[in-house]
């Protein structure tokens, strides 16, 4: 699928970066103080964290399996395509392009225009436009070639770490927390909520925080010897992600008790003001600029890469699969940059997204499961998942009660999602006569 020539150019480090800055955005500074507050148990918060950070691991290490099986461009894509058949994979790639990839982009870039806002407060009233200006930041370097897009980005994740290092160095060093916050570790909890509720929201929280890490099979055309390389970006990028969460969550709680805890902005406030006083707000505010901005890249970055390999199967327009000579996909890049902005001052990107999310996960845990189709035929993989099939199975397994918990609680959003992904069979069955006739032209 594709030319060797566009291999060789991303190492371990830049693929690992990939997988850390995808997956730590925005909710590293929202989710923990989220479940923290619902749990209010240092215990049953720790324990939330490192098991289902345990079972993210198994669901790494099973798609490094796949990616060294199909080391292509387009990720779960073409696992979806060798596994469940093309018609699977064409749903999976409509619903990316469409909905869940700008949408995503667009909602790391409004996020980071609110943060901004509080660093520049002249800006507060152009947050729209400051979003825009965001997306096409993090754009043009991808744009300008693989090379520029990798250098940029690998300094901008090294950034990120240390501001997250930092940010947990100075919270236990010279804040204003205390050790106490720990104790009693797993006595009473004064929450309201019943435990196993807490746990339920609690998980689905924790999940989505490790949520895209799989997306970075995505570039695996575009790594050097990526049958080994990208399922070790996968394994290390996941453990540095579940360790980047417990090391926040420890901070977090030593600034502010889970019992003052009550929701994400009053506990932003509270340990912005524990961990640097009156500067607390804005020191915070850059941490999160910091940590959002190469996520942003991330995607823009790794996304076009499946629309590169549809357009590649004539299913999208061949445009999309055209490179520059510095190899990079740019009108792909475009196209995304482009919707995204376009769902940013529509404003309704987080509804959109919500519809889609259930199905999208859908096609996670069907990728996943694409493992034990590919143990059935010959030929070994150069990254055989450890404790097949137990391992695949925790992971799909922790993907199933995750979209079930998401369908029950927002059951009308699930169908319609399900629907409109839906929608792309009939465009589907449209587009296949045109990309046959297009490779019968080549052929002539």
């Amino acid at each position: 699928m594709t030319p060797a020539s566009r291999a060789g150019r991303l190492g371990l480090w830049s693929a690992t970066a990939l997988v850390v800055s995808h997956t730590v955005a925005v909710g590293i500074f929202l989710t923990p103080a989220e479940v923290i507050g619902a749990l209010q148990s240092p215990a049953w918060t720790f324990a939330l964290w490192l098991g289902c950070g345990a079972i993210v691991l198994a669901g790494a290490l099973t798609f490094g399996e796949l990616a060294s099986r199909y080391p292509e461009t387009g990720g779960l894509y073409v696992y979806l395509r060798e596994t469940w058949g093309p018609s699977a994979a064409f749903l999976y790639g409509w619903q990316s392009l469409l909905v869940m990839d700008p949408g995503v982009v667009a909602a790391l870039a409004a996020g980071t225009a609110q943060y901004l806002s509080v660093l520049w407060p002249s800006a507060a009233g152009s947050m729209r436009v400051l979003a825009v200006a965001v997306i096409w930041i993090g754009a043009l370097p991808s744009m300008a070639g693989l090379r520029m897009g990798a250098r940029t980005f690998d300094v901008l994740t090294v950034v990120k770490l240390c501001v997250l290092a930092g940010v947990v160095i100075i919270a236990l060093t010279t804040g204003h927390g205390d050790w106490s916050h720990f104790t009693p570790f797993a006595g009473a909890r004064t929450s309201a909520l019943p435990i196993g509720e807490a746990l339920a929201g609690g998980l689905i929280g924790v999940f989505f925080s490790f949520g895209g890490f799989w997306e970075t099979g995505r570039i695996a055309g575009d790594v050097e010897h990526a049958r080994r390389v990208v399922p070790l970006a996968l394994t290390f990028g996941v453990a540095i992600v579940i360790a980047i969460y417990v090391m926040t969550t420890i901070a977090f709680i030593y600034l502010v008790p889970p019992s003052a805890t009550t929701s994400a902005s009053a506990f932003a406030l509270l340990a912005g003001r524990a961990l640097a006083g009156p500067a607390g707000p804005a020191v915070l505010a850059t941490a999160v600029v910091c940590s959002v901005a190469p996520s942003i890249m991330a995607v823009l970055i790794v996304a076009p890469r499946l629309y590169e390999a549809m357009s590649l199967d004539r299913l999208f327009p061949r445009a999309l699969a055209v490179r520059t000579a510095s190899g990079s996909p740019a009108r792909a890049t475009a196209v995304l940059a482009t919707l995204a902005s376009v769902l940013v001052f529509l404003g309704t990107f987080d509804q959109i997204v919500a519809f889609f999310v259930c199905a999208a996960l859908v096609f996670v845990g069907l990728a996943a499961a694409g493992v034990f189709v590919v143990r059935r035929r010959p030929g070994d993989a150069a990254f055989p998942v450890p404790g097949y099939p137990l391992t695949p199975a925790l992971f799909i397994l922790l993907v199933a009660v995750v979209v079930t918990m998401i369908a029950v609680a927002r059951p009308w959003q699930a169908l319609a999602g399900a629907a409109l992904v839906l929608v792309g069979l009939p465009v589907r069955r449209w587009l296949i006569p045109r990309a046959e006739a297009a490779q019968g032209r080549d052929v002539q």
